[in-house]
């Protein structure tokens, strides 16, 4: 009977070449992905979309307690263009928070924060974006305004799917539930029963995900 006795240094050998491949894989993730992307941009984000939300429930409340035609005089242009600076002061607010807490997690890893997976990302959020916000515009300017929440819901979707293949994947799995929300949201789509898909995708989603991602990605980095 023959016995094999396995040293410890013929181990360590045997184990270079598998620490050498996940160096490898490392680094083709680093070159190809934007990486630092943090999840407590998704938190704070989601937080300003549900102080957004707050406000704008107020709005739209106080709104249809005082005026019998609810959306249909003329009035209700004081009430859009309110709601209107509102989205895009969360929208400001949102888009800051993530380019800080990036910007801190990628000078932590000592990663570029402008780099070719980062314009990558960047352009393949933006294309569905831009054409989502045309699409709006054109909503807005036909007085089809019952659309045009779904519609924030759903191009929003299409562009976290897009993204998702230049940055951590989880960011598709809430891209296609952005995309389901503003599907159903459709089909109940009245101003003011809008506003909790608005609650839910922009807020609780990103709270939900955002913790996430924090405890998957960034909690064992500490």
């Amino acid at each position: 009977m023959t016995i094999y006795f396995v040293t410890q240094s013929t181990f360590m050998d045997d184990q270079q070449p598998l620490d050498t491949l996940h160096d490898i894989k490392r680094m083709m993730e680093r070159s190809s992905r934007f990486i630092s992307l943090s999840g407590l941009s998704g938190i704070v984000a989601g937080v300003f979309a549900l102080v957004g939300a707050f406000i704008a429930n107020g709005w739209i409340t106080s709104y249809k307690t005082q005026d019998e035609d609810k959306f249909g005089d003329a009035n209700v242009q004081d009430l859009r263009l309110r709601l209107l600076l509102l989205a895009g002061t969360i929208l400001i607010l949102a888009m800051a928070s993530s380019f800080y807490f990036s910007l801190r997690r990628a000078r932590k890893n000592a990663l570029p924060i402008w780099d070719h997976s980062s314009k990558k990302l960047l352009v393949n959020l933006l294309i569905p974006l831009i054409a989502g916000g045309f699409f709006i515009m054109g909503l807005w300017y036909h007085h089809n305004l019952e659309l045009v929440m779904p519609a924030c819901l759903v191009f929003y979707g299409m562009a976290l799917v897009n993204a998702s293949k230049y940055t951590l994947s989880d960011i598709r799995y809430i891209g296609l539930m952005e995309i389901v929300l503003g599907i159903i949201n459709l089909f109940y789509n009245d101003p003011a029963f809008s506003i909790y898909f608005w609650a839910i995708g922009f807020g609780l989603l990103h709270i939900v995900y955002g913790s996430m991602m924090w405890l998957k990605y960034e909690w064992n980095s500490k």
